[in-house]
């Protein structure tokens, strides 16, 4: 069983991570693209050409089930990649963790890319789950870029710029960008005691999993690791070894 995951960058580690460990036996195919990064100020009608032909090529690689652990990814290419792909290979998509944060904090603050904080989206999403929270938006202005780059000065740096901006009395955050759990305990570390972080890629990974116990049974897989670097075979850049989630992919990419 090969599942492929989709992002412009190191966002689908965390998710690719979960999997890992929830089903070792499976073959992860990782589809970056560097040539393309970022998606996110990109016009809509190229995210969705992007995400849909990296969806194409990863089919064509032996792809049975497609994750798009990117939320740019999802809310722009979601439904046409499903459209394309066709009632035969499940696509799931991320949503950031703004219900379970709501659920049990009356202040929650969630930290995104600045493109994805000004969305229509966003709102959107905190109307459907809010629950009557308190709950603003926080722009993490190159969290994403220098998570990609493994540069952890710059990263550090963007991380308590985005604390400073976090308001007080926020008892929860959640990470809105898949990149962003790379970096979970220096941004807990930057926040008060007591603040609780969300995020989606331990729940998009089980989702994943039901997805793959519907198809019924399938060959195991060997627990392969293959990299896509813009369609082509590759490495996983070097950037990712900077984190644990990276190191554990990394060891095994063949």
């Amino acid at each position: 069983m090969t599942v492929a995951l989709i992002d412009s960058g190191l966002g689908l580690l965390p998710t690719s991570a979960w999997l890992r460990r929830l089903r070792p036996d499976l073959d992860l195919l990782l589809c970056l693209d560097p040539e393309g990064a970022p998606w996110g100020p990109k016009p809509v009608p190229w995210v969705i050409d992007r995400v849909v032909g990296a969806a194409e090529r990863a089919v064509d690689h032996g792809a049975e089930v497609v994750v798009l652990p990117c939320n740019t990814a999802s809310v722009t290419a979601l439904d046409h990649v499903r459209a394309r792909l066709g009632d035969g290979v499940p696509v799931v998509g991320t949503v950031p963790a703004i219900k379970p944060a709501a659920a049990v904090s009356r202040s929650v603050a969630i930290w995104a890319t600045a493109a994805t904080t000004a969305s229509t989206y966003q709102a959107n999403l905190i109307d459907r789950f809010a629950n009557g929270a308190d709950v603003v938006g926080v722009a993490c202005h190159g969290l994403a870029d220098a998570i990609d780059l493994g540069d952890r000065d710059l990263v550090s740096r963007a991380v308590a710029d985005a604390a400073a901006r976090t308001p007080a009395g926020c008892d929860a955050v959640v990470l809105g960008c898949t990149h962003y759990p790379l970096v979970a305990d220096e941004i807990a570390a930057s926040l008060p005691a007591g603040v609780t972080l969300f995020d989606s890629a331990e729940a998009v990974a089980a989702q994943t999993l039901r997805r793959i116990d519907g198809l019924g049974a399938r060959r195991a897989g060997d627990g392969t690791v293959s990299v896509l670097l813009s369609g082509r075979p590759g490495p996983l850049p070097a950037s990712a070894a900077a984190y644990e989630d990276g190191r554990a992919l990394v060891a095994n990419v063949g």
